[in-house]
């Protein structure tokens, strides 16, 4: 039976900042009570699956598009695009590490969209609570995603990129009213209530 890749991604609402996907391709026997939707798990439970995935996964990738990407192409197909250069980071990683290939898989993304993959991808709602190696993948994503917006805080002071990662909050909305975009900003997003 082959293995399965997930694919996930986070960082699609916010106004600010990229998205982040991640593929991950678990082997048989990983603890499995360490996932889950990323979003239901706290900080220090989604660090600690996190190096147990990075550690223990037969292969894992992350991708990234950007906001200039976000607003040339929208965030539905950067979020896409994010999540096919996690997998092909994923190819990368593996191939760089010397190791043998690949194992035979196929792959399930989160969502109603899959990416443009050269193996077999299936899009599946709310795969992120359901299916372990998607779980893994948003982790990973969301884990990375706040990593850089925490560094993204010290660059860009005074928005608070730190506490809400970019998302629609009254003080990050209020942070754009007062300061102007920031470099990061998602400019074909709309700005309510700041």
């Amino acid at each position: 039976m082959p293995y399965l890749c997930g694919l996930d991604e986070a960082g699609r609402g916010p106004l600010a900042g990229p998205v982040c996907a991640a593929a991950v391709i678990l082997p048989d026997g990983f603890p499995l009570h360490l996932l889950a939707d990323s979003k239901q798990l706290s900080a220090a439970q989604r660090a600690a699956a996190r190096v147990r995935i990075r550690e223990g996964a037969l292969a894992w990738g992350i991708g990234w598009a950007f906001p200039a990407e976000i607003d040339r192409v929208n965030i539905l197909k950067a979020s896409l695009l994010a999540m096919e250069r996690a997998y092909a980071h994923l190819c990368a990683r593996h191939s760089a590490r010397g190791g043998e290939a690949l194992p035979p898989h196929t792959a399930v993304a989160d969502g109603l969209y899959a990416p443009a993959l050269p193996i077999p991808c299936e899009p599946r709602v709310k795969a992120d609570a359901s299916v372990p190696a998607v779980m893994a993948a948003s982790i990973l994503a969301k884990t990375a995603r706040d990593a850089l917006l925490d560094l993204y805080e010290a660059l860009y002071p005074g928005y608070g990129y730190a506490r809400h990662k970019g998302y629609p909050t009254k003080a990050h909305r209020e942070a754009i009213g007062r300061l102007g975009p920031s470099p990061i900003q998602r400019m074909t997003f709309r700005v309510r209530g700041g």
